[in-house]
C-alpha cells in the first residue's frame, strides 16, 4: 500500500511539473503572439502580425524590384555606352582619332540612363569610336574643318583638338603642306622654289597575247597573256615662287618637323649662309600624313559595319598616300 501510495504521489508530482512546464511555454508563446501588449493572444494581434509579414513581404518585393531595375540599366548603360559631361574629365577617357557626328536619336533621347548624355561610345570593326551629339558639340573644344557639317572626322596628325573631315583629309594635308614649304623658302631667304607633286600610277599592259579560233564566227579561243606592272608619274607644279632674298632665319615647322630632308634643308642653309645656293630633296607625304593603312582598314570595317558607301575607300587612299611625295626645289 506505501508503495501504491508514493508511485501515486511522484505521478502527481510529474503531473503538476508538466502542467506548469506547459502553462509556461502556454504564457511564453502568449507574450510572443501579443503584438499590443494586453497580455492576450486575440484577433488584433493577428492583424498585427498579418501587417507585418505584408510589410516584409513588400519591401522584399521591392528590393528585388530595385535589383531588377538596377540590372537593366547596368544592362543598358553597357549597350548604349552614353558619355556624359563628367566622363570628359575623366583622366582615363581619351578621345578616339577617329570621330563621328551624329544626331541625337530616339533611343538616347528616350533613355532613362542617358539622360544629360553629350554624346555614346562605339565599337565596330576593331575600332573605338566617339560618337558627339550635334547638340553638344561645343562642350568638347574641338575644332573642325571645313566644318562641323559632316559625319566622320579623324584628328589632325599635328593638333589634337583639331578634327578633318574623313573625305577631305589627305586633300587638306596635301595643301598645308605646300603652304608650310612656301613658308620655309620665304624664311630661309630664298630666290625661287618650286614643289612638284608626285604621284605613281600602277598600271597593266599586255606584253604578249596568243590565241586560236577553234572555229569561224564562233568567240571560242584559248589564249595566253603575259602581264607587266608599269610605273607612271603623275606631277604637277604644287607651287612655284620667285622672291627678292634675304639673310635666313629659322622656319618654324608643323607637318614636316619630323622630316629629316626638310631638316637637313634648313640646317645647311643656316648654316651655309652665302655658300648655299641651290638644293633639291624629295618629301614622302605618307610620313606626315598621320591616318596609316592599319587605321584605315580599321575606319573601312567600321563604315561597312554603318553600311556608309562612297567612291573611294580610305584603304585605297592610304595606299595612294604611300605613292605621293613632293619634289621641292629650292635656290639661294
Amino acid at each position: 500500500m506505501m508503495k501504491k501510495k508514493k508511485l501515486g504521489s511522484v505521478l502527481e508530482n510529474v503531473g503538476s511539473a508538466a502542467k506548469g512546464l506547459i502553462d509556461k511555454t502556454k504564457t511564453h508563446a502568449v507574450q510572443a503572439m501579443d503584438q499590443n501588449n494586453d497580455g492576450k493572444f486575440d484577433i488584433s494581434d493577428v492583424s498585427v502580425i498579418a501587417g507585418a509579414v505584408g510589410d516584409t513581404v513588400k519591401k522584399r518585393a521591392a528590393a528585388v524590384k530595385e535589383g531588377v531595375e538596377d540590372s537593366h540599366r547596368r544592362m543598358e548603360l553597357r549597350s548604349l555606352q552614353p558619355i556624359f559631361l563628367d566622363t570628359l574629365e575623366q583622366t582615363e577617357f581619351l578621345l578616339s582619332k577617329f570621330i563621328r557626328v551624329t544626331e541625337r536619336d530616339k533611343k538616347y533621347a528616350e533613355s532613362d540612363v542617358c539622360q544629360g548624355s553629350i554624346g555614346f561610345l562605339s565599337n565596330k570593326g576593331g575600332i573605338r569610336v566617339v560618337n558627339i551629339f550635334k547638340d553638344s558639340l561645343n562642350v568638347f573644344g574641338l575644332q573642325f574643318y571645313p566644318d562641323a557639317e559632316c559625319e566622320f572626322y579623324y584628328v589632325n596628325p599635328t593638333d589634337k583638338n583639331t578634327y578633318i573631315a574623313l573625305d577631305e583629309y589627305f586633300s587638306y594635308l596635301k595643301t598645308v603642306r605646300v603652304n608650310e614649304l612656301q613658308r620655309v623658302a620665304q624664311d630661309l631667304g630664298a630666290k625661287h622654289f618650286r614643289v612638284i607633286y608626285k604621284e605613281e600610277r600602277i598600271s597593266f599592259s599586255e606584253t604578249k597575247a596568243k590565241a586560236q579560233a577553234k572555229a569561224a564566227g564562233v568567240g571560242n579561243a584559248e589564249g595566253e597573256h603575259d602581264l607587266s606592272e608599269e610605273k607612271c608619274s603623275v606631277n604637277d607644279v604644287a607651287a612655284e615662287m620667285f622672291m627678292e632674298g634675304h639673310a635666313p632665319q629659322e622656319p618654324e615647322l608643323v607637318y614636316l618637323l619630323k622630316d629629316d630632308n626638310v631638316q637637313n634643308l634648313i640646317h645647311l642653309r643656316m648654316k651655309g649662309g652665302d655658300g648655299f645656293h641651290h638644293h633639291k630633296i624629295s618629301i614622302k607625304l605618307s610620313n606626315s600624313s598621320g591616318l596609316k593603312e592599319s587605321d584605315a582598314v580599321k575606319i573601312d570595317a567600321f563604315l561597312k559595319g554603318m553600311k556608309v558607301s562612297g567612291n573611294a575607300t580610305v584603304v585605297s587612299e592610304a595606299k595612294n598616300e604611300s605613292r605621293r611625295y613632293f619634289e621641292y626645289e629650292i635656290d639661294f
